[in-house]
C-alpha cells in the first residue's frame, strides 16, 4: 500500500468515524503528537481521544480539503465542524457550540501503517468556539490583552527596582 492509499483509508475512517478501521492504520508502535494538546504514545492512547472526541462532538463532520505525498510522509489538510454537545472533552464539560476547525496532519508511514503523525491546529480557534476564550476583537478580548499587558508592564517594573 503506498502512503497515499494509507493516508486515504486513513481519513476515510477517520471521516466515518470507524475506529476499528482507523486503528487498521496505526502501527503497534504508533506516536501522535497533537501540537495544541501532546503527545500519544500507542494505539490504545490514540484510540481513547478519537473515542473521547467523537462522543463529545455527536455530529462530527470530517473532510479532507488537499493531501500531498513526498515518499513515505502524508501531509493531510482537513476540516472539522460539529457540535460539543455530547460528553466532555480533554476535562472540558460541552457547552452545546458550534466548532469550526482547520488543521494539517502530516503523517509517516511504514509498509502501510501510520507510525507517526503530527497534527496542527488552532487551539485558540478552538477555544473561541467553545465560548472558553472571547470571540477575537471583541470588548472582552481587547480588555483581556490591555490587562495582560498591564500586569507584564507592571512585572518589568517590578525586576528594575533596584532590591
Amino acid at each position: 500500500m503506498t502512503a497515499r492509499e494509507t493516508a486515504d483509508g486513513y481519513f476515510a475512517a477517520v471521516a466515518a468515524r470507524d475506529l476499528d478501521a482507523m486503528g487498521g492504520f496505526w502501527h503497534d508502535e504508533l506516536v501522535t503528537d497533537l501540537v495544541p494538546i501532546g503527545v500519544f504514545r500507542g494505539p490504545e492512547a490514540l484510540r481513547e481521544f478519537f473515542a473521547e472526541l467523537f462522543a463529545a462532538v455527536p455530529d462530527l463532520d470530517f473532510a479532507v480539503r488537499r493531501t500531498s505525498v513526498d515518499g513515505d510522509v502524508a501531509s493531510v489538510e482537513w476540516r472539522l465542524s460539529g457540535t460539543f454537545s455530547g460528553g466532555p472533552f480533554q476535562e472540558i464539560e460541552p457547552t452545546g457550540r458550534r466548532i469550526e476547525l482547520r488543521g494539517v496532519d502530516c503523517v509517516e508511514i511504514a509498509a502501510g501503517k501510520i507510525v507517526r503523525n503530527t497534527a496542527y491546529y488552532d487551539g485558540a480557534a478552538f477555544a473561541r468556539s467553545i465560548g472558553m476564550l472571547p470571540p477575537r476583537d471583541s470588548g472582552t478580548e481587547q480588555a483581556m490583552t490591555a490587562g495582560f499587558n498591564a500586569l507584564t508592564k507592571l512585572r518589568r517594573t517590578l525586576k528594575e527596582i533596584p532590591r
